[in-house]
């Protein structure tokens, strides 16, 4: 697993632009502002680039891939077409799958369980619909990390844009744990499926 994945706190900033096809974001260190990581989705269809304009873009599949500025590749999400429920797969750098997403029916504010390779489950994804704020939390209620539009550091809040958020993990998630890589992973998920 690379190094990148094994800090604390991650802003996560979304490419804004008018007409666009594709997903896009950038992650940075919030305190050093240093570039972490890229996430592109790159190899998009024609008919998929379509839909993504109309009342269909929920169901349009995704493939994202998460690399480090220079290129080197971390993580790949992806999803095929989705008429009702996604289920979402995380592959690691070879292109091997080290879990999924599946999403939950009725969940008001969204939620996913999240699975390692063999479906056995490790946490929730768990949303509030009166808010941009989620939380990945064990079954027994331990909080393994949170995304937020707000971030309490450097003694003062730091509020982030429509398109920006805040990902800490907690400290109680051991360095190269693969829980890491499927966290950052439902981060980028959480806008092209709950909040599309």
């Amino acid at each position: 697993m690379h190094s990148a994945l094994n800090r604390n706190l991650y802003f996560v900033k979304e490419h804004v632009k008018i007409f666009k096809a594709a997903n896009s974001f950038d992650v940075f260190d919030p305190e050093t502002k240093e570039q972490l990581l890229q996430c592109r989705e790159d190899n998009l269809g024609f008919f998929t680039k379509m839909f993504r304009f109309t009342d269909y873009k929920r169901m349009t599949p995704f493939e994202m891939e998460i690399r480090t500025p220079a290129g080197e590749p971390i993580l790949t999400v992806r999803r095929g077409v989705s008429f009702w429920l996604s289920t979402v797969e995380v592959l690691d750098e070879k292109k091997q799958l080290i879990g999924k997403f599946k999403q939950h029916f009725f969940s008001i504010g969204g939620k996913f369980e999240v699975l390692d390779a063999s479906e056995r489950p490790l946490c929730m994804l768990k949303g509030k619909w009166t808010s941009w704020e989620f939380k990945f939390v064990s079954n027994d209620g331990k909080e393994f990390a949170s995304v937020s539009k707000k971030w309490s550091g450097i003694g003062k809040e730091l509020f982030t844009s429509a398109d920006n958020y805040i990902l800490q993990i907690s400290p109680q998630v051991p360095a190269d744990n693969p829980l890491r890589m499927l966290i950052m992973a439902a981060v980028m998920c959480i806008d092209m499926v709950l909040k599309e």
